[in-house]
């Protein structure tokens, strides 16, 4: 092994920037050992669209940590989606106008948390719980607490088919939607002041980036992106649920830390949390596949939410 090989291997910083792809493997080869049958077709086909939604949401996350900020309304916001389309559903509006209806939902929730932390500058974590109880209550009204059942044939088509096998159409939705926030995070002048704006929000005021529009550019797109994750919830579940299911929010904080994305805002990856919102959903497969309580996993993943912080203290 070579000097610098031995370095690397040797410096916590290498697998602190690369903990969620290491700690997906690792989890990979476990319940493989374990369970024979966990790595199937079936079951990889299972995990990957179960992680799709909350792959979008942890972009989403990204988008907000990234500038130093929070969203624990994308949840909330995302069960709101659902909850207008569902209602746009039962009252035979077209589908299309159904899904623009569940994107609008997020997009103008997202503004209104953008607008009330960049121009009002109320606390991030204010806002967005108010907007977490706002948003679940608003659904819950609009629905009356009952779900809609969703039968259109064109949810299975893109839940159950897609391209290449194990891969669903919402799979490659979840993909794309990674792929383009990578290259308007790293790609474009958005991206660039989004970076600027956490790292040091008075230097980049001093060269002059708007940082109260880059901040409701960012709470804006974690709106429009839970409302897409609100039509892939929707897909998989064939119904739109109108209580929020806090486990999303959760898990994509989580995917973010385990994505090695700094909290302190200044640096970010997408590839990084997309892999952590992998880890998270093969860690909850695995244990209910081998049969363990329910009641141990929101255990697990703080366990592995907490290492990954630990790691993340040694990043350079």
């Amino acid at each position: 092994m070579s000097e610098s090989w031995r370095t690397r291997l040797t410096d916590l910083s290498f697998w602190a920037e690369r903990a969620s792809g290491i700690g997906l493997v690792l989890l990979l080869v476990v319940f493989t050992a374990l369970d024979p049958s966990f790595l199937s077709s079936g079951n990889i086909a299972g995990i990957l669209s179960a992680s799709a939604a909350l792959i979008i949401l942890a972009v989403a996350q990204t988008f907000v940590v990234a500038t130093a900020g929070i969203d624990l309304s994308i949840a909330s916001v995302m069960t709101l989606g659902i909850v207008v389309l569902g209602q746009l559903y039962a009252a035979g509006t077209p589908l299309a106008l159904c899904f623009v209806g569940a994107v609008l939902a997020g997009l103008l929730a997202g503004l209104v948390n953008g607008f009330l932390v960049a121009r009002a500058k109320i606390t991030d974590f204010v806002v967005t719980l108010g907007m977490l109880s706002a948003a679940s209550g608003l659904g819950l009204i609009l629905s009356d607490g009952q779900p809609v059942t969703v039968t259109e044939g064109f949810f299975f088509d893109i839940s159950l088919d897609g391209p290449v096998s194990m891969v669903s159409w919402i799979v490659v939705v979840a993909i794309v939607i990674a792929v383009i926030a990578h290259v308007v995070l790293f790609h474009t002048r958005f991206g660039t002041h989004v970076l600027a704006t956490g790292g040091s929000p008075e230097a980049a005021t001093a060269t002059g980036i708007r940082t109260d529009r880059v901040k409701m550019g960012v709470y804006a797109i974690a709106g429009l992106l839970a409302g897409l994750a609100a039509i892939i919830v929707v897909a998989r579940l064939g119904s739109t649920p109108p209580a929020a299911n806090t486990t999303y929010l959760l898990n994509s904080v989580a995917a973010v830390v385990l994505g090695g994305v700094s909290l302190f805002g200044g640096k970010a990856s997408i590839l990084g949390p997309v892999f952590g919102a992998l880890l998270l959903t093969v860690l909850l497969n695995g244990l209910t596949t081998l049969g363990v309580s329910q009641y141990y996993q929101p255990l697990s993943v703080g366990v592995v939410v907490v290492a990954a912080a630990f790691l993340m203290r040694f990043q350079k």
